[in-house]
């Protein structure tokens, strides 16, 4: 058993025994992948990966029920998105169902590091990427599929309590027609500045607003946004610079709010 003190466990990296790889070509024809022990991978510097950040990811959780049963939470719809979000950047996708094998493969080759019940989470980071070498501004030669877990606790520190955020006209997350509703590794570097800023001024995330109109709350920097309003709960609509979220994109109904009293959401009533 690892020696982890599972009371003070937060969101940080934490290596554990075994993780997934698969590689795959141009057509999508993926190997059927093993588990490695985990560790560093090689990289040509001219991987596409490196120069052109063609690369996506996802992030799911495996946890312990109170009966001590391992449970993941709708990973078929991960493995979904991320095939939309491949296909966004020219990465022969990877089948959804070969995702979820391989997401339970890795995690019951780690369960040891899956924190009891109510005491955190086992984190699952399955990322595909561009690892063939490339020159010109093209879709790589090869593929790679890794999945990875680490056990995690709360991803702010404060734990699951409400967050202070701040909304700021000073940077945009995505524009419309980009990459916003895919979750592509470069989307995530644009982040870091924005979040250091609204950090040091006493907030814990940045709260985008839509970059065409700077009118309509989008989304947070690490997570979508949702609010309750009249006893309402309200998010965002996906407009396509959105990344549709595991929970809320499963919540739309067919009925427009987009006004409430006031507060202008650009959302939908769920």
């Amino acid at each position: 058993m690892p020696e982890i003190n599972w009371d003070e466990l937060g969101f940080s990296f934490i290596p554990t025994d075994k993780m997934f790889i698969s590689k795959g070509d141009v057509d999508g024809n993926y190997d059927e992948g093993k588990l490695v022990p985990f560790g560093n991978i090689e990289l040509s510097p001219a991987a596409c990966v490196l120069n052109y950040g063609q690369g996506v990811f996802e992030g799911l959780k495996a946890q312990r029920t109170k009966d001590n049963k391992i449970v993941l939470f709708r990973p078929l719809d991960n493995g979904k998105r991320l095939k939309a979000s491949a296909e966004r950047l020219a990465i022969p996708p990877y089948d959804p169902e070969k995702f979820v094998e391989a997401v339970k493969m890795t995690v019951l080759a780690n369960k040891h590091y899956i924190p009891p019940y109510e005491k955190g989470s086992l984190y699952i980071r399955p990322i595909l990427f561009g690892s063939g070498p490339i020159l010109g501004v093209a879709p790589a030669p090869e593929y790679t599929f890794i999945v990875f877990v680490v056990p995690v606790g709360p991803y702010y520190k404060g734990g699951f309590k409400p967050i202070r955020l701040e909304i700021t006209k000073d940077f945009h997350r995505a524009a419309p027609k980009g990459t916003g509703a895919a979750k592509a590794i470069g989307n995530y570097a644009g982040s870091l500045v924005p979040g250091k800023l609204t950090k040091e001024k006493g907030f814990d995330q940045e709260l985008y607003l839509d970059a065409a109109n700077e009118k309509y709350i989008e989304e947070v920097g690490t997570a979508n946004f949702f609010c309750v309003v009249d006893d309402v709960l309200l998010t965002p609509r996906l407009s396509g610079s959105i990344l549709p979220g595991i929970t809320s994109c499963l919540l739309y109904t067919s009925d427009a709010a987009d006004e409430l009293d006031g507060v202008d959401l650009g959302g939908r009533r769920i």
